[in-house]
């Protein structure tokens, strides 16, 4: 078993820290808000630091999962973070959804200390989280890829290596690409559905066996046809991820009309006071004007 930290207990860092000490690893916890650390070691069997320097302190491998790139530097890089108080040759595990060149710097910063560096985001929601079924899109070395996976099998059920640093997040861009348009697509379908006099539970129940089936439609066609948007990812979330793709699109010279105007669809779902409804509430803004 290892000795892990794990940084950063939100709605997905919470429950994946929980599953690595229910496989039998050590774990402690930084948050910054200690409160909800506290709270973990109530719920779990775990230690509690007060900064991420000392929570790296003697660790096998450290976990990160926080908001943005800026986050991510500051308890990575910042005056009490982790590179402070991490072991040498140790490993860093970053699950949040960041940007490539954030995993690519903060990369080239470890290993000059001979810290080895994954970027590590993960797919599936807060769900996903709790019931450790996370899908893990890992960039680093293949034999570092090699000693974590074993550990985080405990909160996942496909952990794949794509390349080298970066390629987990450019990994992430892509499935976030895929997921904004999907949702459109069923939100476009329901609400004409709707207009049609349908009855859309059981129009989903048909072409959910055919071509037409997805993920999203199977765990949202239902809530959404009640106009209940408070399950899974967040707005908020949602247009930070689709920034970072489509600030990467710019660069690699992609072209990501669909993706630039379900951003668009978004941002006008904020304006109704919708930043913490989830993904699926693009059909609120179909819906507005009936």
């Amino acid at each position: 078993m290892a000795k892990v930290a794990f940084i950063g207990l939100g709605v997905m860092g919470y429950p994946m820290a929980g599953h690595l000490v229910k496989q039998g690893h050590q774990v402690t916890v930084y948050n910054r808000t200690t409160a909800k650390a506290e709270q973990w070691t109530k719920d779990y069997t775990g230690q509690l630091a007060l900064t991420p320097k000392l929570a790296a302190e003697d660790q096998d491998i450290v976990f990160t999962c926080v908001g943005n790139d800026e986050d991510l530097k500051q308890v990575i890089l910042g005056e009490n973070g982790v590179i402070h108080g991490i072991a040498d040759g140790a490993i860093l595990v970053d699950h949040t959804t960041a940007s490539a060149d954030v995993a690519r710097d903060i990369s080239a910063i470890l290993a000059s200390k001979n810290i080895e560096f994954m970027d590590a985001p993960v797919s599936g929601g807060q769900a996903g989280a709790e019931n450790g079924v996370l899908t893990v899109m890992m960039g680093g070395k293949q034999n570092v890829f090699e000693q974590v996976k074993p550990v985080i099998d405990a909160y996942s059920r496909c952990a794949e290596l794509l390349g080298e640093v970066g390629a987990g997040q450019l990994t992430k861009m892509v499935n976030q690409i895929c997921i904004a348009g999907v949702v459109q697509g069923l939100s476009e379908g329901l609400h004409f559905a709707k207009s049609a006099g349908l009855d859309g539970l059981k129009v989903v129940e048909v072409i959910s066996k055919g071509a037409a089936q997805s993920w999203q439609m199977e765990n949202r066609y239902q809530t959404m046809w009640q106009g209940e948007y408070d399950f899974g990812f967040a707005i908020d979330w949602m247009r930070k991820d689709l920034g970072i793709a489509l600030a990467e699109g710019r660069k690699n010279g992609s072209h990501l009309p669909v993706t630039a105007l379900v951003d668009q669809f978004y941002s006008e779902v904020q304006a109704m006071k919708g930043n913490r409804w989830d993904t699926s509430s693009l059909l609120a803004r179909l819906e507005k004007d009936r």
